[in-house]
């Protein structure tokens, strides 16, 4: 009817599976005003010891990411928020994103930081394992976290130790799993009408 080839799937779905390639670790100079950032941040870390609290810098599509290790997250959170040099004061939210294939590292928690006095956006990412899904909290520094944080837990249970009330804010309490989770299971939606139901994308086909 539709003229569809192959599964005959209508929904969009189509089954596609993607290989996910990691951008990977860039090597200096960064360009611009990226390089200030990353030499503010280590002059402070080398300061502190802790050089090794950053795994890795990436410059993808003109955006630089901090990898950072998550027990040292905290610290240079607070090193970015305070330091003369980088400041930035502003936290606008976590993101979750799951990469199943990624052993050891399931589960990534993603930050986006904006210095409002030096115009500048960053992204700080650190990785848990879905064995052990903790990542210290920041609403303690940057309290617009709070909620966003509860979001984060409650599609993909990664959990804030430290959080002040850390709860599901979209899902009941009590719902089996974590919904954005890439094995989470699709669903069918019920119907209330003549016993009928909506199958799952994946499921559903063509009608001739």
């Amino acid at each position: 009817m539709f003229g569809v080839t192959g599964t005959g799937d209508t929904s969009g779905y189509g089954g596609l599976v993607a290989g996910k390639v990691f951008p990977a670790p860039s090597a200096r100079p960064y360009g611009g005003w990226f390089d200030e950032v990353a030499d503010a941040l280590e002059a402070r870390l080398a300061a502190t010891e802790l050089m090794t609290a950053i795994e890795s810098v990436v410059v993808h599509r003109g955006e630089i990411t901090f990898h950072v290790r998550r027990e040292d997250l905290p610290f240079v959170a607070q090193m970015l928020r305070d330091d003369e040099a980088l400041r930035f004061e502003f936290c606008s939210g976590v993101s979750g994103v799951h990469y199943p294939e990624d052993t050891g590292r399931e589960l990534h928690a993603v930050y986006h930081l904006t210095s409002m006095t030096h115009n500048r956006l960053i992204r700080l990412e650190v990785t848990a394992p879905d064995s052990d899904p903790h990542v210290p909290s920041l609403v303690s520094i940057y309290p617009t976290l709070d909620w966003h944080e509860r979001e984060t837990y409650d599609m993909f249970g990664l959990v804030f130790d430290g959080h002040p009330a850390l709860t599901r804010v979209l899902m009941p309490d009590d719902w089996p799993g974590h919904p954005q989770r890439k094995d989470y299971p699709l669903g069918g939606i019920p119907v209330e009408y003549k016993g009928g139901s909506i199958p799952p994308p994946d499921q559903r086909r063509s009608y001739n």
